[in-house]
């Protein structure tokens, strides 16, 4: 990589700091939770899950003085236990950091000058939250005053409880669960009570009140004995 810098960030960049010397090495990781099943009649096949979350590891050190190739101005490099001491509290704080690596590499479609000097550089980049899932560190044997250290970032994902808001259309009706059928027997005779009519006999016994004619028609009931019905006359029920 010709020119990148990485740099980590707490609560919504209010503490923010860019490591200081670039990892000769960057290690992404991606995969997925893919298993494999043995079915008969096919042997083995592969079932494809949701991918796994990307893991960011690298290797560095936080110099204890200014050397040339450090990417931080000297008036914002820090002590590098005060490096240290802030990524662990931010690890104690379980919350996400935000983790940005950005810079220019070559570009090998723009051509070349003489056949090996590149014309162009494309730019790059990885902005994600992240949950600091390892962080080792210890003095170097050859510069006491520099310390080294590893670093695994894992993606995380924000997710939260969502509240359940109730449809109010006709396909909220339709996912309600069905009503038990009623399987008692029908009466095949019905006493008059007083107060009743044909209607409602029939919206009682034949769930339709519509249905009273069927009634009448079985019965032999005159068009004038509809409206007052005797009581305790038993009646045939279709």
């Amino acid at each position: 990589m010709s020119d990148y810098g990485l740099f980590l960030s707490f609560n919504n960049q209010q503490e923010v700091f860019r490591f200081p010397v670039n990892p000769e090495r960057i290690e992404v990781k991606d995969g997925s939770e893919g298993k494999s099943y043995t079915v008969a009649g096919l042997g083995e096949i592969n079932a494809i899950l949701y991918p796994k979350l990307t893991e960011i590891s690298f290797e560095s050190f936080f110099p204890g003085r200014t050397y040339p190739f450090v990417n931080t101005s000297k008036d914002k490099l820090k002590l590098p236990i005060d490096y240290v001491n802030t990524i662990k509290g931010w690890m104690e704080s379980r919350r996400p950091v935000r983790f940005v690596m950005t810079g220019l590499v070559p570009d090998p479609l723009s051509g070349t000058d003489s056949g090996n000097v590149v014309r162009a550089m494309k730019s790059f980049g990885i902005n994600m939250a992240a949950s600091i899932e390892s962080f080792s560190w210890n003095t170097m044997s050859g510069s006491p005053e520099d310390i080294e250290f590893s670093i695994t970032l894992k993606r995380y994902v924000f997710y939260g409880a969502r509240k359940v808001v109730p449809a109010k259309d006709s396909k909220a009706a339709a996912v309600k669960t069905k009503e038990r059928p009623d399987d008692r027997k029908k009466p095949n005779s019905y006493t008059v009570a007083k107060g009743d009519t044909l209607w409602s006999i029939a919206q009682k016994l034949l769930g339709s009140g519509s249905r009273h004619t069927e009634i009448q028609k079985l019965n032999g009931i005159k068009d004038h004995e509809v409206r007052k019905l005797a009581v305790s006359r038993v009646l045939k029920i279709p």
